[in-house]
């Protein structure tokens, strides 16, 4: 099992909690959307693998009612260790542990996000995952795609800025053996695997400063502004320009794409 270490696991308690709070608001809606094309509905069994602040656990819960049950797991439940939920246990583990106590075939439904882009190998925790799904089971993955990424208005200086960020953003996974835009390979991967596709969506925002998106990704940039760094395609000048531009509501961005799949096993 590669021992990829997540890019945020340096960050601050409070300041993560914030980012991921943030990220549920921007991500939620699609999420919700593809988890409710599966059909879900009371007495399913389901697993949230890396359940960050806990918002898809939660309505999962809700979803499945006392005779369901939603498992999370994650390498890190500081975030999500406040949910006392009858119909949900938390299991602090890594999904490719091939001693992580779940039941073979045992779930109707999983859902990943955000997950498998930190992994350089992925595939390995796919196939954990699939092993855990039951025949006819729902899969439901997004991962995103920062090959997408680009200013689209600002002033030329800023623009720069943003686009050389966006390189140190690309460089970063590149660095650790990862795939920035493992989003698109999404649809094929499926395919690969023998699901059937259900619903493929690509979800590339265009958006100015001051959205969620901007200001999530503006702290993302602070909080990875060493690693950022470390890449050698952005100065402290570029970064601090970044997060001004996300700032500015007269500048747009595309800041970053997603792409959700959702198949059956």
């Amino acid at each position: 099992m590669s021992e990829n270490k997540y890019v945020f696991t340096d960050t601050q308690l409070n300041s993560e909690l914030e980012r991921l709070r943030l990220l549920e608001k921007v991500c939620d809606p699609l999420s919700k959307r593809l988890i409710l094309a599966t059909g879900i509905t009371t007495g399913w069994q389901c697993l949230e693998v890396g359940a960050g602040a806990g918002s898809i656990v939660r309505s999962m819960s809700e979803i499945v009612g006392s005779s369901g049950r939603v498992i999370a797991v994650d390498i890190d439940t500081r975030f999500i260790e406040d949910i006392s939920l009858p119909n949900v246990e938390i299991i602090r583990d890594d999904i490719r542990n091939p001693n992580l106590s779940l039941t073979k075939n045992s779930f109707d439904l999983i859902h990943v996000r955000n997950v498998l882009i930190h992994l350089a190998d992925f595939r390995v925790a796919l196939s954990r995952i699939l092993n855990l799904l039951k025949p006819g089971g729902w899969l439901v993955v997004e991962e995103p795609d920062f090959s997408a990424t680009r200013a689209i208005y600002g002033n030329k200086q800023d623009c720069q800025a943003v686009d050389r960020v966006n390189q140190a953003i690309r460089q970063m996974f590149s660095d650790r053996d990862l795939n920035y835009s493992l989003g698109v390979l999404l649809p094929s991967m499926f395919q690969q695997l023998g699901l059937q596709i259900h619903t493929v969506e690509n979800d590339v925002p265009i958006v100015n400063g001051g959205s969620n998106v901007a200001t999530m990704m503006n702290m993302s940039a602070t909080q990875l502004r060493e690693k950022y760094l470390a890449t050698g395609k952005a100065s402290e000048e570029d970064i601090k320009n970044y997060c001004q531009f996300a700032e500015d509501s007269s500048f747009w961005a595309i800041y970053v794409a997603t792409v959700g799949v959702v198949g059956q096993h």
